[in-house]
């Protein structure tokens, strides 16, 4: 359904400059991914589930396998910012296109807020200071300084980003190495019962599952940053596997080790106050500097996110801008066509607002449900690829597409409501802009 969208990307004469290639794409990926959802994200669920957090993790790396084998394929084949944007215009309709960019800026916008808030409660938590509203100003600057610093452009970004999950990288090995003693010695008290609840036990274990699907996430900025990357159809598919794989055994290992160390209950009881779950963890290690360890490695590791969201987001605003579903001022790129200014600058200022709200649960909980629409609108793009261009099997697709719609409806029902008013909001928007481009 190509010629449904009225303004194609491919027509459009700015282009950005391929500048990245498998390793730049894959520490994007890694970038984006290891923050929020380790030093987060593992602390929430294991409040909601118990120890069986570690089977979230598993079912969550799964689906995210789907939904990134059709991200790359998808990207590979039609290689320009905007990612599942794009798609979605390309194959199924300029209005389920639209749907997928507005999703995408909801939940990622949702996501960096997080990051943020993260960032700025370990930061404090570290220093012993728990006031929520120095706890925002700090997450706010953060974003004003990231936007600035992305603003700089996409090849000193990379090698920012890259120092960052080196950094993270060492900092959770250290966790797991400092823990395996004490998670050795608790680890037959800490593991039982399973499930918190037999009663509860689906929708807590499917809630933990949807919220952990976040975590992984992070590899869609490789199929979002397509127009950027060398030889695309080569180097997509490699960089979001190795960004996946990896990460699934970051998670694991940094769970299996905090849930045995300190038990689910006390993670999830640290995530509610003081929202740093493993820094609060590695007090019961022995090794010294621990938490004065964690503490500055969340703090490298959630710059990072911010990082790559702020990257990711300001690429599909510039893609919309390019369409019309956006004020034509977002298209427009800097001289040395690297770096869409104005879309970036006004990503930062959705992220404050969203920052504004303070509450990590809130934010992290409302990305999960737009996130996993955003993904069901991939799988659903990539049952449309022509087989000539298809690299994996069409079950792929299905799989991600109905895992993401069910755990979609996993979350709290008020995230539904919230959600689904949001994107009726958005198509109003998009109506009015389709009828002033006709005008």
């Amino acid at each position: 359904m190509e010629q449904n969208a009225p303004h194609s990307a491919d027509s459009s004469p700015a282009r950005l400059r391929r500048e990245l290639g498998v390793a730049g794409a894959t520490m994007l990926g890694l970038g984006a991914i290891l923050g929020s959802g380790v030093f987060v994200s593992i602390g929430i669920c294991a409040g909601i589930t118990g120890p069986s957090i570690v089977l979230a993790i598993v079912v969550a790396g799964f689906v995210a396998v789907c939904n990134g084998l059709n991200s790359a394929q998808l990207a590979a084949s039609h290689p320009v910012s905007g990612g599942t944007y794009e798609y979605g215009y390309r194959y199924l309709g300029p209005r389920f296109g639209f749907t997928a960019g507005w999703m995408f800026l909801l939940a990622k916008s949702a996501s960096a807020a997080t990051a943020s808030l993260g960032f700025a409660n370990y930061l404090l938590n570290l220093s012993g200071v728990s006031d929520q509203f120095t706890g925002v100003a700090v997450a706010v600057g953060l974003v004003v300084v990231m936007t600035v610093l992305v603003i700089t452009g996409l090849r000193r970004t990379n090698v920012v980003n890259t120092l960052l999950v080196l950094t993270t990288l060492v900092t959770l090995s250290y966790f797991v190495v400092s823990g395996l003693p004490v998670a050795s010695q608790q680890g037959e008290l800490h593991w039982q019962p399973f499930f918190f609840s037999s009663e509860t036990m689906p929708p807590q274990i499917l809630q933990a599952c949807a919220l952990m699907f976040v975590a992984y996430t992070g590899y869609g900025r490789v199929a979002t940053l397509g127009e950027e990357i060398h030889d695309p159809r080569r180097n997509i598919p490699i960089a979001v596997i190795t960004t996946l794989s990896v990460s699934m055994l970051v998670y694991l290992a940094v769970a299996a080790v905090a849930v045995g160390a300190v038990g689910a209950a006390e993670l999830g009881d640290a995530s509610q106050a003081a929202g740093a779950p493993l820094e609060s963890a590695a007090r019961e290690f022995s090794l010294p500097q621990t938490r004065l360890i964690i503490a500055v490695g969340a703090v490298v590791a959630m710059a990072g996110v911010l990082l790559n969201l702020l990257l990711g987001l300001s690429r599909v605003v510039l893609a919309m801008g390019r369409r019309g579903d956006f004020p034509r001022l977002f298209a427009q790129l800097d001289k040395s066509q690297t770096r869409p200014t104005a879309a970036i600058i006004f990503v930062g200022f959705v992220i404050a607002g969203i920052a504004l709200v303070g509450d990590l649960k809130t934010t992290w909980s409302f990305s999960a449900f737009t996130v996993l629409i955003y993904y069901a609108l991939t799988n659903l793009a990539a049952l449309k690829l022509p087989d000539s261009e298809r690299l994996y099997p069409r079950w792929i697709a299905f799989v991600g597409l109905a895992a993401c719609l069910f755990l979609a409806f996993s979350v709290e029902a008020r995230y539904w409501v919230i959600g689904g008013g949001l994107i009726g909001v958005g198509l109003i928007w998009h109506q009015i802009a389709q009828r002033r481009q006709q005008a």
